[in-house]
């Protein structure tokens, strides 16, 4: 096995130079790569390359312009995350609500296991989020603000309290062992089919995590894939010979497409206007590509906008 040998900045420079990279400013190079690491910069040299087996640089690309793709994916990426917190919010509201509602808002009461889904190849699953969730409040009881004053105070923490230390990924594995009837509750909520709510939780928690680390996002893709939508429809999508959509199943622009069915209608046309600001300014940036190679990475159609402006009764049977 061969090592990676360190390389200061200054060879850092050289072989991205050597790549038929242009860089006018070294000084001012040299500080981003020592501030932005140049493994996690140099991540978003692909779509500036000639191509995947000739590692060169096309004609005319800057160190600029894959530092503007950089603060793109930076920019877009706090976008996400905010509305995606947004969801978080919202879900564990609803699922706290409808569940205390019924079953109770102490944690002897909602965390009985015969209150979840009697499918016996769950159990295990059952048993394990309930040893979970018990685990957050001795965890939290005395630390956090809100459960410790609940437990000093009361002796219980409700569950309306006890989601808010609760993961996105347990808040989802909790949908996933509720009964049916409280499952179909919740998607009425957002008139979405429970097998579909059921796959977008996932994507959801793994974008939500992807973000809060700061991963590379616009180009991600997902090894789940949403259905087609009515979104998908009116939007006039294209699709290939199988008759599945090209874009919007597994990549940046499927994950607003759940978001929009998952915010409301104001909240979804800021984020929206929001992203659209970012990418016209990652255009003014770019020189030697067009907006629409990175767009097409994204998996955002050329009219991604229109989605921002489709109001719900005019897909209302899409569920």
């Amino acid at each position: 096995m061969i090592d990676k040998q360190f390389k200061n900045l200054e060879e850092q420079i050289e072989i991205l130079k050597y790549k038929g990279m242009t860089i006018e400013d070294e000084s001012y190079a040299k500080r981003i790569l020592l501030r932005e690491n140049y493994f996690f910069l140099s991540g978003y040299r692909y779509p500036f390359m000639r191509s995947m087996t000739d590692k060169h640089f096309l004609e005319g690309v800057t160190f600029l312009e894959m530092y503007s793709l950089f603060l793109f994916d930076r920019a877009i990426r706090n976008v996400f995350f905010k509305y995606l917190l947004v969801i978080e919010n919202n879900l564990k509201s609803i699922f706290s609500y409808q569940l205390s509602k019924k079953y109770g808002y102490k944690e002897k009461y909602y965390l009985r296991s015969k209150n979840f889904t009697s499918d016996k190849n769950k159990q295990r699953q059952v048993n394990d989020l309930i040893k979970k969730m018990k685990r957050q409040i001795r965890i939290n009881g005395a630390q956090h603000t809100a459960t410790a004053h609940y437990m000093s105070n009361y002796g219980y923490v409700p569950l309306w309290i006890l989601v808010k230390v609760l993961s996105f990924g347990i808040v989802g594995e909790l949908f996933s062992i509720m009964k049916y009837d409280d499952q179909v509750s919740i998607c009425k909520i957002y008139n979405i089919k429970v097998e579909e709510f059921s796959n977008y939780l996932p994507i959801l928690s793994n974008y939500r995590n992807l973000c809060a680390h700061e991963d590379i996002l616009y180009e991600n893709r997902t090894q789940k894939k949403i259905k087609g939508t009515k979104y998908h429809e009116v939007l006039g999508l294209e699709k290939d010979d199988e008759g599945y959509y090209t874009k919007g199943t597994n990549d940046l622009f499927a994950l607003l497409i759940i978001m929009k069915r998952m915010l409301s209608y104001d909240e979804f046309k800021d984020m929206c206007l929001e992203l659209d600001k970012k990418i016209d300014n990652l255009e003014y940036n770019l020189h030697s590509i067009k907006i629409d190679k990175i767009l097409d990475r994204m998996g955002f159609p050329s009219n991604y906008m229109e989605l921002a402006n489709i109001e719900r009764r005019d897909v209302i049977d899409e569920s």
